[in-house]
């Protein structure tokens, strides 16, 4: 039987599965009670001793790094994470990985002081902090001359951006030359934000995309170029969202911050006007000032080397998605079989005038579809919901592209190729994967994004379990065997459908096979 006083700390049934930690504390009438991490009370009888367990000292007041928790588990784990978090501490290590807890809020972590105190420090050697892993990279690629990478996961507003950015802004301190290729790959950032980033339920600044950035160095140590890679961008946000969820934010951007000339050529109005800009019924988002950020946007296709006529074209192109948004279809009768044509509108004619083609010739793409059977070409019309289908799909295809060719600039602008084509080029590649998010209804890129970030995880659980217990084992050391779960068998399913998830993938947006 369990013997407990007041102050003792313990482990008791949350009732969701996994345990709560809570306090032995005296009631006014000298009985003993417990009250758990959520404020809820416990009372101590025959039934609830038997689901008592005691916590270890290392649980209790919080460590930095997990692998010393005495209670290695799924309860010890979060239980650490609160503590710290309560404490304003969001930093954590399991060993050479950071875990981070998003505060939602600026704290003063990042500053050139911070940069100083963890330059060239063994890791672990103060508390942890994002700043040491970069440095941890940095130091290690120097020293050992290898390249090296760091992966930033988790859930939807996990923070993974803002630790990109802070990785980035700690290498280009530490690189010691303050160029203009550095200020370049860290404005590189308002850019690809603007046109992959949207407001979630969940995150204000959802990441719609994987984004690689490998980082080049001299042997000197100073940044010499970078290099950006982007996988699977979520295009069908172009065209619908999730309730209160917006689209990309450079919609907004240059709806509020073009100036009204600029709008009134491109025959723009307020987000409210756009069916693309309105499906989730959220057109503001409450911390981002659109104004702001679109003169930071243009600020920074100005130092990434964007002429004034690409601004312009992007401009038409953007405009040119959300007049299409507002093209409608009327259902007609021809040769006695259902087709459709486009409803007379202004928005149509500026379509066709923004995108520089015949208005005859688009409207024909939009209501008709051609195929080639084995002796000719034939034309079928398209009803009223293909050709809405079609639409959209011509307007993904059009977002997609411009995406890619944005990209393109700024690798263009960042990426220097070694003068010497024999020269190894040293580098540190940050990897900021898009959040894993579960909706109502999921997307098939959604699906794409859950089963990238659970390969990702299953990589975590070899290197941090399955490894360290195999080692374990071959070295006949004497431990408690750790449970953990491994959805291994399920990803291998995915993998084997006869929909073959990762030729997907792999095909229709170059991301990396697993």
């Amino acid at each position: 039987m369990l013997h407990l006083s007041k102050g003792d700390f313990v482990w008791v049934d949350s009732g969701a599965g996994v345990p709560i930690g809570a306090e032995v504390k005296v009631t006014d009438t000298g009985q003993l009670q417990l009250i758990d991490d959520d404020g809820k009370e416990h009372k101590i009888n025959k039934k609830t001793e038997g689901t008592i367990r005691p916590m270890h000292p290392t649980s209790v007041k919080g460590v930095d790094d997990m692998i010393r928790l005495g209670d290695l588990n799924e309860a010890g784990l979060l239980r650490n994470l609160l503590v710290r978090h309560i404490e304003g501490i969001i930093y954590t290590y399991t060993g050479s990985i950071l875990v981070a807890v998003n505060p939602y809020q600026l704290l003063p972590l990042y500053t050139t002081d911070y940069v100083h105190m963890y330059t060239d420090r063994r890791l672990g050697e103060l508390p942890p902090h994002v700043f040491a892993i970069a440095d941890s990279c940095f130091f290690n690629m120097r020293r050992n001359q290898k390249n090296q990478c760091c992966v930033i996961s988790g859930e939807s507003g996990a923070g993974k951006t803002e630790s990109t950015k802070l990785m980035l802004q700690y290498l280009a301190a530490v690189s010691g030359q303050h160029s203009w290729i550095e200020q370049q790959i860290l404005e590189a950032n308002p850019i690809l934000e603007a046109f992959g980033n949207a407001k979630t339920v969940r995150n204000d600044n959802s990441s719609r995309f994987g984004k690689y950035i490998d980082i080049n160095f001299t042997k000197g140590g100073a940044i010499e170029g970078a290099r950006v890679e982007q996988y699977l961008l979520e295009k069908s946000r172009v065209c619908r969202q999730a309730p209160e969820e917006r689209n990309y934010h450079i919609f907004y951007y240059m709806l509020m911050g073009m100036p009204a000339d600029q709008k009134k050529i491109l025959s723009l109005g307020s987000a409210a006007e756009y069916n693309y800009l309105t499906m989730g019924n959220c057109t503001s988002c409450e911390g981002r000032d659109d104004v702001k950020e679109y003169a930071h946007f243009r600020s920074a296709l100005k130092i990434l080397m964007f002429t004034e006529n690409d601004s312009w074209e992007i401009c038409k192109l953007l405009a040119a998605i959300l007049h299409m948004g507002n093209v409608d279809f009327k259902a007609t009768i021809v040769n006695n079989m259902e087709g459709c044509d486009i409803l007379s509108s202004s928005h149509f004619n500026m379509v066709s005038q923004l995108l520089e083609v015949d208005p005859k010739a688009l409207e024909k793409s939009l209501t008709q579809r051609s195929f080639m059977t084995a002796r000719e070409s034939v034309t079928k019309h398209l009803t009223s919901a293909q050709a809405v289908d079609g639409r959209d799909a011509f307007v993904k295809a059009i977002y997609g592209r411009l995406f890619i060719w944005v990209v393109g600039k700024v690798n263009a602008a960042i990426y220097k190729a070694p003068e010497d084509s024999e020269e190894v080029q040293q580098s540190i590649g940050l990897l900021d994967i898009f959040g894993f998010e579960n909706f109502t209804k999921n997307s098939f890129e959604q699906l794409c994004i859950n089963f990238a970030n659970e390969q990702l995880q299953q990589f975590f659980v070899r290197h941090v379990f399955k490894l360290e217990q195999d080692e374990y084992t071959r070295e006949n050391i004497v431990w408690e065997h750790i449970d953990y779960k491994d959805n291994q068998s399920t990803l291998d399913v995915l993998a084997n459908k006869p929909l073959n998830i990762l030729a997907l993938v792999d095909e229709e947006s170059n991301f990396p096979k697993f």
